[in-house]
């Protein structure tokens, strides 16, 4: 069995978690690298700030990361997800403020894909199910993730890796499980995320590495012309690291790329790590 659940080797939850019963909580899914969490400080700075602003009282810091060492080094490649709840209560929204978190770690193998497709330019798509606009959850990893399922269900084709969503303005913010990255001569861009999106781990190490290279980072609106100007796309998150995009589809519209660059000389940084 891998998954704890307070600590204790368990697959067992109370019915009355208000993270099962309202996707009252947060949580972070990590990349196992060599035995040891990849960015393991910024996924805790990403968790506890998402607990602060839900106003959650999470576990301790000191003994949680020790807890997240001790079962990474179970595996030299997996993926690690870190889920913290507000806890059990009673029926009804309003938390009473004497709740204790429920954390939940589960351990999983790496898929074989990211260890042998990393290099490979991806094929994506844009989703017609829109993401709403919450300026106060926007960039926090909420277990309230159900835009997501929605706007992945869109699809079952094999070729297309993963579909990007705008808000309802017809801005492109993310992907169902990524960020998103234009460069445009030696500007780095990415959706800025301050009314709705995730703003993961990986974006946040992009965007500080991106003066190493010589890249301008700018966050900011992108419109799908901004896509079809760009010389080079990528998208990120924390287990695959970077992929590259050969291909974004509108319906019959294809956008078609070439250059992966700054991805393959981003991905030879991350790699050291």
């Amino acid at each position: 069995m891998n998954a704890w659940i307070n600590g204790r080797n368990s697959t067992r939850i109370d019915y009355r978690d208000r993270g099962l019963q309202y996707g009252d909580g947060v949580f972070e899914t990590m990349r196992v690298r060599r035995g040891q969490v990849r960015l393991v400080e910024y996924h805790l700075e990403r968790l506890y700030a998402g607990c602060r602003q839900l106003k959650i009282a999470g576990p301790s810091l000191l003994a949680l990361r020790r807890e997240l060492v001790r079962i990474a080094a179970l595996r030299s490649e997996g993926v690690l997800k870190l889920i913290v709840t507000r806890g059990s209560g009673r029926r009804g929204y309003r938390p009473t403020g004497r709740e204790r978190c429920t954390r939940i770690i589960a351990l999983h193998a790496l898929p074989k894909t990211v260890l042998t497709d990393g290099p490979t330019p991806v094929r994506v798509r844009l989703c017609a199910t829109p993401l709403g606009l919450n300026p106060r959850l926007a960039g926090l990893k909420t277990l309230n993730r159900l835009e997501s399922v929605v706007a992945r269900a869109e699809w079952q084709d094999a070729r297309i890796w993963e579909g990007l969503m705008l808000d309802v303005d017809e801005n492109i913010v993310c992907g169902t499980m990524s960020n998103l990255f234009l460069r445009s001569g030696s500007s780095l861009m990415t959706p800025v995320l301050d009314r709705c999106g995730v703003a993961g781990v990986m974006r946040r190490w992009i965007l500080e590495t991106a003066g190493d290279l010589r890249l301008n980072p700018v966050e900011r609106r992108i419109r799908w012309q901004d896509l079809s100007e760009a010389e080079e796309v990528f998208m990120s998150n924390a287990v695959v690291g970077l992929r590259s995009v050969g291909v974004i589809e509108r319906g019959r519209e294809r956008l078609r790329h070439s250059a992966f660059e700054t991805a393959n000389r981003l991905r030879k940084r991350l790699d050291l790590l």
